[in-house]
């Protein structure tokens, strides 16, 4: 490094803007450069298809920090800056004007890009996107009541716009493709939880079906009028919401021949395969000690504590991202938290702890007789003894898990010999 390093930060969203906060914490004195290419200063995006889409969250409330916080901490923080290259060699990034930056350390945070609908029509106005500030800034002024929204996927985010648009008075028709929305992530069970959720709130919520096309208008051939699905019929729609999933940004890292698979491959510290390059956030996949497989997680939790992990890294200190996935979601009168990691081609067995009906429980998903992830609905507050439960790896009574007489510290049947994480580690 030269007397006065620079560490530089590419994607300006939580992610890069936590990197920044924790390299100050850490004590770094050099420079921090916070390139982005939104127009906006660092937000969270959780709130987009939550409070601020409902209109329950001011727009302040969005941001990871006030405006002068960037210069009270000297974070050099350039907003519509496109990097499209980045010089391993040279140890320098080219921004979009041709600009050239040198770096000691650089750390990719540059998250994921929707998915597009390939179909024709997909480019009409009235088509939205739900990822950016000014996707969530659009669709709070398009809901409104008598307006008639469709949308295209029945994820976590189509669910939660379904429930902001039924908010705003809007009609609601939710089209997915697989038998439920959310199957292949919670099973059959836990995917009718939100599928009667949403159907109680007056979505039409057609399942199995597939987007042929979109129509425009016929007044206005420009703009959104109708959904055509494969089977023949149409859905007049207003307004169209595509939730079909995002896709890590990696052309950048790609570009410069960095590992990439389903995200930029990095280690337990987050290092790709630069020494003096890593990434953090939606964009990485990193090996989890715990879990013992590549992983990358798009939820917002990853990208809030991912980046101390780097900061120390980019310092030279030994540190390791070991937390195991979370992520939450608040949908009408309902709250969830969803802790650990199950496959979605694992064959483990739910054990359910509560009410189902009345949607307060907590769901288990468990391999091998162990606790592998929780999801508690409309329960609170225990978070970390499910996180504790998977952690040690140690099995579980299915039956007391399910009592909720019996504490969660008391499910678990001590196991001999073995420790948690080598009993995950043949874990597909």
């Amino acid at each position: 490094m030269s007397d006065t390093p620079t560490f530089a930060i590419v994607g300006a969203g939580l992610a890069g803007a936590k990197a920044a906060e924790a390299l100050r914490v850490e004590g770094f004195d050099g420079h921090v450069v916070l390139l982005g290419a939104e127009p906006h200063r660092p937000y969270e995006r959780p709130p987009l298809s939550k409070g601020y889409l409902q209109g329950s969250a001011d727009r302040d409330t969005v941001f990871v920090h006030p405006q002068r916080w960037y210069a009270e901490h000297r974070i050099d923080l350039r907003v519509d800056t496109t990097v499209t290259a980045v010089d391993r060699r040279a140890h320098e990034l080219v921004t979009g004007d041709g600009t050239r930056l040198r770096y000691d350390k650089l750390l990719l945070t540059t998250g994921a890009s929707p998915r597009r609908l390939p179909v024709p029509g997909e480019d009409l106005a009235g088509v939205h996107y739900l990822r950016s500030l000014d996707d969530s800034d659009h669709l709070r002024a398009a809901f409104r009541p008598d307006i008639r929204v469709v949308i295209i996927g029945a994820g976590w985010i189509g669910l939660e716009t379904a429930a902001a648009a039924r908010a705003a008075g809007a009609e609601v028709t939710v089209l997915e493709h697989a038998a439920l929305p959310l199957l292949r992530v919670l099973g059959s069970d836990m995917a009718k939880v939100f599928a009667d959720l949403h159907t109680e709130h007056g979505v039409d919520l057609r399942c199995g079906v597939t987007v042929r096309d979109l129509r425009p208008a016929t007044t206005d051939p420009s703009t959104v009028g109708a959904v055509l699905l494969a089977d023949g019929s149409a859905l007049d729609a207003d307004v169209v919401v595509v939730g079909v999933g995002v896709a890590p940004n990696i052309d950048l890292a790609r570009s410069c021949h960095l590992g990439v698979d389903d995200g930029i491959l990095v280690n337990q510290h987050l290092v790709t395969s630069d020494d003096d390059v890593l990434a953090a956030g939606d964009v990485a996949n990193a090996y989890h000690p715990l879990l013992c497989r590549q992983l990358r997680v798009e939820h917002w939790a990853n990208a809030l504590h991912q980046p101390a992990v780097a900061a120390r890294t980019m310092l030279g200190r030994t540190s390791s991202y070991e937390r195991l996935p979370y992520f939450f979601t608040d949908q009408y009168d309902l709250g969830m938290e969803y802790t650990g990691y199950t496959h979605p081609d694992s064959n483990d067995q739910l054990v359910v702890r509560g009410d189902l009906a009345a949607r307060e429980f907590i769901a288990f998903w468990l391999h091998d007789g162990s606790v592998v992830a929780g999801m508690n609905v409309n329960v609170w507050d225990v978070t970390d003894p499910i996180r504790a439960l998977i952690e040690s790896g140690e099995p579980v009574d299915p039956a007391r898990l399910g009592d909720l007489d019996v504490p969660l510290t008391d499910v678990a049947i001590p196991r001999t010999g073995q420790t948690g994480a080598s009993s995950r580690s043949g874990r597909a």
